[in-house]
């Protein structure tokens, strides 16, 4: 049975931590062993994306996003449906939250830097104004991150103001980019809007961030989805099919798309 780490004053003070600087990261908080697990099971899935998909360079050179299949080891539900991380983004986008992407982003050795980025564009960008948060990226890396091998690089607050106005304070110097490093089982939670970028791997080993991806309800983005088996259905849990409701059925995980459907991520 799954159990709360931290108490409700604590979670309130991971999802204030979101709001106020767009990330929080809660240290040591999945098993290692299973990572582990999950790092074995996806080296033969980023082989396959990268002979089948490896010239788009959708997400830059040597850098790859691949979707996880929805079986194991990967539809893990003290992954998905841990109690703190659901605690913390029901507080930040609602009590009926759905979860809609399972993925990774991996750079490897000749990689570069992103060009600094949002994951979504604002709701109403002819008001000028930001909204509450409305969708969340769970980030988890499957080896421990150092400057070394390609830190994600946030920015504290810009989650809050235009895309413009954060790049104009980038340039300023009055806001700077922060590489966030990472030991195997650290967890962020990050409001998507944040000013960020991949940066370079500089080591012969691959460096995969999963992302589990929490929305508000109503929010619905075509390019991104879970594709559940219908043969799993019965084995997921009450909260588990509530919070997947959205996400097509398949009969069979060999029905995926020929190539990824998240192509244009930058915004």
């Amino acid at each position: 049975m799954m159990t709360n780490r931290y108490n409700n004053q604590q979670i309130e003070s991971f999802a204030q931590a979101v709001l106020k600087d767009g990330h929080c990261v809660l240290p040591n908080h999945f098993s290692p062993a299973t990572l582990n697990a999950w790092r074995e099971a996806f080296a033969p899935l980023l082989e396959e994306h990268i002979e089948r998909e490896g010239k788009l360079r959708n997400r830059g050179l040597n850098r790859y996003y691949v979707t996880l299949p929805f079986t194991a080891p990967f539809a893990d539900p003290s992954i998905y449906e841990d109690e703190d991380i659901l605690a913390i983004a029901k507080l930040l986008v609602g009590e009926d939250l759905v979860m809609c992407q399972l993925a990774t982003d991996t750079p490897l050795l000749g990689s570069d830097y992103q060009e600094v980025h949002r994951d979504a564009p604002p709701l109403f960008p002819e008001t000028g104004m930001e909204t509450p948060p409305f969708q969340l990226a769970v980030n988890f890396p499957l080896v421990d991150v150092t400057l070394e091998n390609g830190p994600f690089e946030t920015t504290p607050g810009t989650h809050m103001m235009s895309k413009e106005e954060g790049l104009r304070r980038m340039e300023l110097g009055e806001i700077k980019l922060e590489p966030i490093t990472m030991q195997l089982g650290d967890v962020m939670i990050r409001d998507v809007r944040g000013l960020h970028r991949g940066t370079p791997n500089y080591t012969q080993t691959p460096r995969p961030m999963v992302v589990i991806g929490y929305s508000r309800r109503w929010l619905f983005r075509p390019e991104v989805s879970i594709h559940i088996p219908r043969a799993a259905l019965d084995t997921l849990s009450e909260r588990a099919r509530y919070l997947l409701r959205f996400n097509p059925i398949v009969e069979s995980l060999e029905d995926k798309p020929e190539v990824e459907v998240y192509q244009s991520f930058a915004y």
